[in-house]
């Protein structure tokens, strides 16, 4: 296959990312999946685990052209762990990747897991350039009833990294909770086709949660829930096994 590092520039921050494009040249142009990471749970993964990168080979190897990057206050990208601004670095994510002549412009997926399915759906229901939406265990609304011990986690784990940021933890709770909810999005998906993957046991995201996306979302969506998943289901082959057999359907 073939990659290219890229570096996005999102309100003065460097968003770092990856494209992924089969080896052999296209007798048309690829479908494309751009996926979108969660939240990190603490400091880098262990040294076995390939990551997003292992993940987007895989879809590559199957004849998609993959982009994947790193939101503002993870990885190699600049900044501040901030999901309103996490929405600006997916925006500018599509449109960079919308813009490769070996997308087909027609099949543009973005693949979400927790935080990361929530700006998915945030973003994709103002854009129709993006054909449909995975969203893997997908929190109906993102709200902290006190901040301050996020904001303190997240500082710890090194996704804050600025003394002074936020401004106001007040307000950066507030626009967290009212701008990256995904529950007041969801139903502008819709007649793109929508699809919820959800682990029965999810530690993070209470599986009630599905079930309130599932119902506000419009036709056609799809519901699956993993019998014993917890939260990771990036790691869940069955789960990845899911989106694929899903993806197959929608081509």
């Amino acid at each position: 296959m073939i990659t290219r590092d890229v570096t996005l520039n999102v309100d003065d921050l460097n968003i770092v990312g990856r494209l992924f494009l089969p080896a052999e040249a296209p007798r048309e142009p690829y479908p494309g999946i751009c996926i979108c990471h969660g939240i990190p749970s603490g400091k880098p993964h262990e040294p076995t685990d390939g990551g997003y990168p292992a993940l987007a080979e895989r879809f590559c190897r199957l004849g998609y052209a993959v982009f994947i990057f790193n939101f503002r206050g993870t990885g190699n990208s600049g900044g501040n762990l901030d999901l309103p601004g996490w929405k600006r670095d997916l925006q500018a994510a599509v449109d960079y990747f919308s813009d490769q002549p070996e997308l087909d412009r027609t099949k543009l997926t973005l693949l979400g897991f927790s935080a990361g399915a929530a700006v998915a759906i945030c973003v994709a229901s103002a854009d129709t350039r993006v054909s449909s939406v995975i969203a893997c265990a997908c929190p109906a609304q993102i709200k902290f009833d006190d901040p301050l011990p996020v904001i303190e986690h997240f500082r710890s784990i090194g996704a804050i990294r600025d003394k002074g940021f936020p401004a106001s933890v007040e307000d950066w709770g507030t626009a967290l909770s009212g701008a990256s909810s995904p529950l007041n999005f969801v139903n502008r998906i819709a007649p793109r086709p929508l699809l919820l993957v959800h682990g029965s046991q999810d530690e993070t995201v209470p599986l009630s949660q599905a079930y309130e996306l599932y119902e506000q979302a419009g036709e056609p969506r799809q519901l699956v829930v993993i019998d014993g998943a917890g939260h990771r289901l990036r790691r869940n082959d069955l789960a990845i096994n899911i989106v694929l057999d899903w993806l197959k359907f929608q081509s």
